[in-house]
């Protein structure tokens, strides 16, 4: 994995800041995450832990500042971490952060499998953060990608990756003025949605980075009575 990649999402997580207001403080503070983030060697050490505990408590919204604060005193949730055993959303939020890099670069160089359809990352079995759109013919291939190793997989386009409904009636993709490249994929079958960022439409996005600026998507869906398939890296 090279450090442009890293360098690419906190360039583009600036840029949609300045687009989307409303999102602009959640997108300054992944760029900060991201930095963090370009900086880790394969294995996250308490000094790491030290480091982002520090970073959020000087750059995270509150609610993170407090279990920052929290965690600061308490060394077995810190260990537990490191060592891949958290716990509820917030331990999540600092283990997924700490074993991002190493997750992304242990798959770099490794071949995707071809003509698999599965709705968890064929390399460490996590869920999908946002579904892709790239061009493709007259048309465009849908693929998922994956919330901590950032692998890309294909995927069916009339398929729900949480339940498997097929019929596409079930299936609706809802959109907005404010976002034209990205979307809501939504089953009302199991009541999960996932985005979707279409690559056909705006070829800059970068999907992990983009899924994080059209938050008012996540507010509509939720409003709609919409489960959130995987959470982003910031726990939306």
């Amino acid at each position: 994995m090279s450090r442009s990649t890293w360098e690419r999402r906190i360039e583009r997580a600036g840029e949609l800041a300045i687009d989307y207001p409303a999102a602009a403080e959640i997108l300054r503070f992944y760029q900060e995450i991201a930095r963090f983030q370009k900086g880790l060697e394969d294995t996250a050490t308490p000094a790491h832990m030290e480091r982002l505990l520090t970073l959020v408590e000087s750059q995270g919204p509150a609610s993170l500042v407090e279990a920052a604060s929290n965690l600061r005193r308490d060394p077995n949730g810190q260990q537990a971490i490191l060592e891949d055993r958290a716990a509820g959303p917030i331990g999540i939020f600092f283990a997924r952060v700490l074993r991002q890099p190493a997750a992304e670069r242990a798959v770099a160089r490794a071949a995707i499998p071809a003509g698999v359809t599965r709705n968890t990352c064929p390399y460490c079995g996590g869920r999908p953060v946002t579904a892709i759109l790239r061009p493709e013919g007259e048309g465009g291939k849908r693929g998922l990608l994956c919330s901590l190793c950032f692998t890309e997989w294909e995927f069916r386009r009339v398929l729900c990756p949480n339940c498997g409904e097929e019929d596409h009636q079930k299936l609706p993709v809802y959109k907005a003025n404010e976002f034209p490249h990205v979307r809501v994929e939504a089953c009302d079958t199991c009541r999960h949605y996932i985005k979707a960022i279409d690559l056909t439409v705006n070829g800059l996005a970068v999907p992990e980075v983009d899924e994080l600026a059209a938050v008012p998507l996540d507010l509509w869906a939720q409003e709609n009575d919409y489960v959130k398939l995987q959470t982003n890296i910031l726990g939306i």
